[in-house]
């Protein structure tokens, strides 16, 4: 039986939920040894003097009282190329008891709905290459899975001596 559910937009009381949830898709990644945020940060970026990201949470009502069990945090990014902004989903996470309710859809159309709202060139998120139900799940979507792109990255003392800083 399918789980009623609700998506709305975070609120500044959601950050320590929204921040168990990023832990609890850390250890689905098998990355825990890298989600070293804290909730107040989470909660600066996302509701401070200058907001870095936005989020969704969906929720589901148990004893009464609303629960959050999947999340999805975005960004605007740039296309040059387009000359037009884009969004791009940094995460998209549902707990896997709640999974195969829809959710995990709803909170992803809703983004995408915001890019068409927004007149953003482009949807973009990364996908790890041996996630295969979201990659299958991104797919049954529409998604064009981009093989010939890699995600550089570059943090901590790397990211610093590319900058020149000490």
């Amino acid at each position: 039986m399918k789980v009623a559910f609700t998506v709305r937009d975070a609120r500044p009381g959601d950050a320590p939920a929204i921040h168990h949830l990023v832990h609890e898709l850390a250890v689905y990644e098998k990355l825990t040894h890298l989600c070293t945020g804290t909730v107040d940060q989470l909660h600066d970026h996302m509701f401070g003097d200058r907001p870095y990201v936005e989020a969704l949470v969906a929720e589901v009502e148990r004893n009464g009282l609303p629960h959050a069990v999947g999340f999805a945090v975005y960004f605007h990014n740039y296309s040059s190329f387009l000359a037009k902004p884009g969004l791009y989903l940094e995460d998209l996470f549902v707990l896997p008891e709640y999974r195969r309710n829809g959710i995990g859809e709803a909170l992803f159309r809703e983004v995408a709905g915001r890019a068409v709202a927004r007149g953003c060139g482009r949807f973009e998120w990364a996908v790890l290459d041996w996630n295969t139900p979201a990659l299958d799940f991104y797919r049954t979507l529409g998604a064009t899975v981009m093989p010939e792109w890699r995600i550089c990255r570059a943090t901590g003392s790397t990211l610093k001596a590319m900058a020149g800083v000490p």
